[in-house]
């Protein structure tokens, strides 16, 4: 398998296809991206219900530790896109079918780390902020803990991600494609990133960056997430070229 060295014009690249594709594609990837937002949404409202306003960023964050497996979805779109099909629900259906099923295997890594993340959080705000209610309209004073708690637990998701996300980035793509076995992925995927490692940090500060923020200003989420999972098709199409 050959591997093209990552850089930042690659980057670039990338983000135009995506957006490219997210727009040629645009009602069918906007409505799988809504059905997250719409989890997103009675998450995010329950939180606020119950005054747990900080919790929002770890939810948010935790996002990032379940997205991997949904991009089948839109490989999916992409591939009917591709060739030239009609493009709808069942291309989202056909990118599930079509994905190798260690991908699944993939899937529960990310389930098992976003349960890691979200007790750890949980730990954190029963500790540091407790049944003290934070309201989203409230004047957090310097002296809360609600700073102790971001900080611990942006510091905490953050080797989580950071794991996951050298797992996944290419492993994922090359399981969808069924290029490679459960460990050939991984270890293509966690090579790529260590052999490229700045420009490989670059586009996960981007991708987290984009997806957490989008998460906060909910109505962002269904037109950035098509676009990001697009991009990083185009990525991993670059890096690990098909023959």
């Amino acid at each position: 398998m050959t591997i093209v060295p990552l850089s930042i014009a690659s980057l670039r690249r990338a983000l135009g296809e995506g957006w490219r594709l997210a727009n040629a594609t645009r009602l069918v990837s906007v409505g799988y991206a809504a059905i997250f937002t719409l989890g997103g949404m009675i998450i995010v409202g329950g939180l606020l219900s119950y005054a747990m306003s900080p919790f929002i960023i770890a939810a948010a964050g935790a996002f990032m530790l379940i997205g991997p497996p949904l991009l089948a979805g839109f490989f999916g779109i992409a591939q009917a896109s591709e060739v030239g099909e009609e493009v709808g629900i069942g291309s989202i259906i056909s990118g599930f079918k079509s994905a190798s099923p260690s991908v699944w295997v993939i899937a529960l890594v990310c389930a098992l780390l976003f349960i890691i993340f979200i007790t750890d959080a949980a730990i954190l705000y029963s500790y540091m902020i407790g049944a003290t209610p934070v309201w989203l309209t409230d004047h957090v004073p310097a002296t809360s803990g609600v700073f102790s708690f971001l900080k611990w637990g942006i510091a905490s998701g953050f080797v989580v991600a950071l794991l996951l996300f050298c797992v996944s980035v290419f492993s994922v793509p090359l399981l969808c494609e069924r290029r490679a076995s459960l460990v050939g992925a991984v270890s293509t995927s966690v090579k790529i990133v260590f052999a490229n490692f700045i420009p490989a940090m670059l586009w996960a500060a981007l991708i987290s960056s984009l997806i957490i923020g989008s998460i906060l200003l909910l109505p962002l989420l269904p037109l950035t997430l098509p676009w990001l999972a697009y991009a990083s098709r185009a990525l991993y199409r670059e890096v690990l070229p098909v023959a």
